[in-house]
């Protein structure tokens, strides 16, 4: 069965081509000009990958990317990537707090959305993690800030907690170190890149105490770290 695309976006030219490219390509392609529209649809006819225009009649893409991700835990979640004009909220698209997979600026070449889409869909599922499906017995409490492995509290700061927390939930997702400087410290205060390295590699030597022939966090060279079991 091809791969399902939703394809949000309310300039019909341009909806056009990308359902025109992204059929050829041997996906399943449905179009939709209304972001008011979605959420429902969605109900009714599950999807791997949406492309969703960030200027949307009805609700805007950023509030349907929030919506999507806060989605039923456990259920299969869509790949999102996001479309903009708008070059300045780039980082609010690949933000922790939104979780897009990806951004294409406009004007786009239609063979580069091809080959996003597939990079992205080659990255596997999206299924939201809850703390019971996590791998080999990791449970995150959130109203404790606490984590444990087979029951094994492993004794994490709120930092490491916080790290842990947004890499475990999107496993196979890379995180630059500057989106992790964002989910470790809300008050915008300045941090350098080796913060974030102290604390992951204190996150693993403790994952390592419990797990020490699993490497749950790897770096990824020149981009950051994911999450991957």
């Amino acid at each position: 069965m091809p791969d399902r695309i939703l394809i949000v976006e309310d300039e019909s030219k341009i909806a056009g081509v990308l359902v025109d490219y992204l059929t050829k390509s041997g996906y399943h392609v449905h179009h939709i000009t209304r972001g008011d529209e979605v959420e429902d649809w969605l109900a009714h006819h599950p999807v791997d990958l949406v492309l969703l225009d960030l200027m949307l009649p009805g609700k805007s893409g950023l509030d349907i990317c929030k919506a999507l991700r806060a989605g039923t835990p456990g259920q299969q979640a869509p790949a999102i990537i996001m479309v903009t004009a708008r070059v300045e909220e780039i980082d609010r698209l690949l933000g922790l707090e939104l979780g897009a997979d990806d951004y294409i600026c406009k004007p786009f070449s239609p063979r580069e959305v091809v080959a996003r889409v597939k990079a992205v869909l080659r990255r596997g599922t999206h299924a939201v993690a809850t703390p019971d499906e996590l791998p080999h017995g990791l449970k995150l409490e959130d109203a404790a800030w606490r984590a444990t492995i087979a029951g094994h509290d492993l004794g994490l700061t709120a930092v490491e907690y916080q790290l842990l927390k947004v890499l475990s939930a999107r496993p196979g997702r890379i995180f630059s170190r500057e989106q992790l400087m964002d989910s470790m410290y809300q008050d915008e205060r300045i941090v350098s890149d080796r913060t974030v390295d102290s604390h992951i590699k204190k996150l693993r030597r403790k994952i390592q105490e419990q797990l020490p022939d699993q490497e749950l966090i790897h770096s990824v060279y020149g981009l950051g770290y994911k999450y991957e079991a």
